[in-house]
């Protein structure tokens, strides 16, 4: 029996993602990719394939109809499919676009009305296909991605963290970036990183966006009233890497 056969796809995205996944150059890494093949991976190699892959990574999130039939064409092929980073997962930093009507105009001038540059409301890959596992982050983690690749390797189903990004700062004893007169979004944020934000003194900006049902009204009032956000700061704060996350809860 020949080896799991991985690939990668990109969509809406800066393809940040797939750069971090040729990084992963660490003894865990090398041991892994012995036992993958990868047939597709446009970043590291000018190979394609159109034969059925066990495992397909999905970069980018899914900005225009026009995608939709190769997304499906990829869930076709692909026995498990991946959303892969931010953008893929939940619709990332591209979702700020969801809350500016003006959004071709502000980013491409003149040139706006360019058919190739049609594009729609930012979407999780998911809006498209269906998903069997999530790897957020941007960029993700690779560690977690890691060890999602070596659990559905050895049949076992991958563990993707709920809670948010507070747990793991309590694990570390990190002091919390509002005892120090800053702002963090770690209350609502999903963890999975292992807070590395905050313990070097950054605020968490929810980069692999929020838990499932966060109380976003809660965050809003943390930042006005302990960071000393104005409402419309405090709105807008929340919208960075998570503005597809707020439409669902709105």
């Amino acid at each position: 029996m020949g080896k799991p056969k991985v690939a990668f796809f990109d969509f809406a995205g800066c393809e940040g993602c797939q750069i971090e996944f040729t990084n992963y150059g660490d003894d865990a890494f090398l041991e892994l990719i012995k036992h993958v093949d990868v047939v597709e991976f446009r970043e590291a190699m000018t190979e394609t394939t159109t034969d059925p892959i066990d495992i397909a990574f999905v970069e980018g999130g899914f900005t225009r109809e026009a995608d939709r039939a190769r997304l499906e064409r990829i869930r076709e092929r692909a026995a498990i499919v991946i959303a892969y980073g931010q953008c893929a997962a939940g619709g990332g930093i591209n979702g700020l676009k969801n809350h500016q009507s003006d959004y071709s105009e502000f980013v491409y001038g003149e040139d706006a009305d360019q058919p190739h540059l049609d594009s729609q409301k930012a979407q999780p890959v998911s809006a498209a296909i269906k998903v069997d596992y999530f790897a957020y982050g941007c960029p993700v983690n690779k560690y977690e991605v890691l060890q999602i690749i070596s659990h559905l390797l050895h049949g076992k189903e991958p563990v993707i963290p709920n809670y948010p990004v507070c747990v793991e700062c309590k694990r570390r004893e990190t002091v919390c970036r509002y005892d120090e007169g800053d702002h963090c979004m770690g209350m609502v944020a999903r963890a999975g990183c292992g807070a590395p934000c905050p313990a070097y003194g950054v605020p968490c900006e929810a980069c692999r966006g929020f838990v499932d049902n966060p109380n976003v009204p809660a965050l809003e009032k943390v930042l006005k009233e302990r960071a000393g956000f104005s409402e419309k700061r405090a709105a807008e704060k929340a919208l960075m890497f998570t503005a597809v996350d707020l439409e669902a809860t709105s």
